[in-house]
């Protein structure tokens, strides 16, 4: 036994057989027209199976998707849109500054009817007839006077 109290193994090592190669035949090919099915083709195979089926083309990779540029380029774009906003802000403004007008208008003559009606209704009182309610109300008659003295 071992001092560590473990026995000891033989150790195997198992090398792998190659296997050699097999004869590859390369497998007929059938031209094709394009937009028609192709024939069918058959292979056999070294070991004596075969396989039936269509000749296909080989995988091919997609082409990367080209980006398009614009017929017009951004910055004109960009100036356009400028002017388009600029043009509606003016006309904006036309609008604000006819209303501000219309509005002053508008306010002039509402004052100038308020001090007709305020001014006529004042004339009504200082000119109108007086009738007071109230207080002491004095009646004159015709009065003779005879020699200095008043006869009532």
């Amino acid at each position: 036994m071992h001092p560590d109290h473990t026995p000891q193994r033989a150790v195997e090592v198992h090398h792998p057989t190659p296997i050699p190669p097999p004869i590859v035949h390369p497998a007929p090919v059938v031209p094709v027209q394009p937009g028609t099915v192709p024939a069918v083709a058959s292979i056999v195979l070294p070991d004596g199976r075969v396989v039936t089926g269509y000749a296909i083309d080989p995988a091919r990779p997609r082409p990367e998707p080209v980006i398009a540029k614009p017929p017009v380029s951004r910055a004109a774009v960009n100036v356009a849109l400028g002017g388009v906003g600029f043009l509606a802000v003016c006309g904006g403004l036309l609008l604000l500054t006819s209303f501000i007008a219309a509005l002053t208008a508008f306010i002039g003559q509402l004052i100038i009817l308020a001090a007709v009606i305020f001014g006529g209704w004042i004339a009504v009182q200082v000119l109108g007839p007086s009738s007071h309610k109230g207080g002491t109300t004095v009646n004159i008659r015709k009065a003779t006077f005879k020699r200095n003295h008043f006869h009532g």
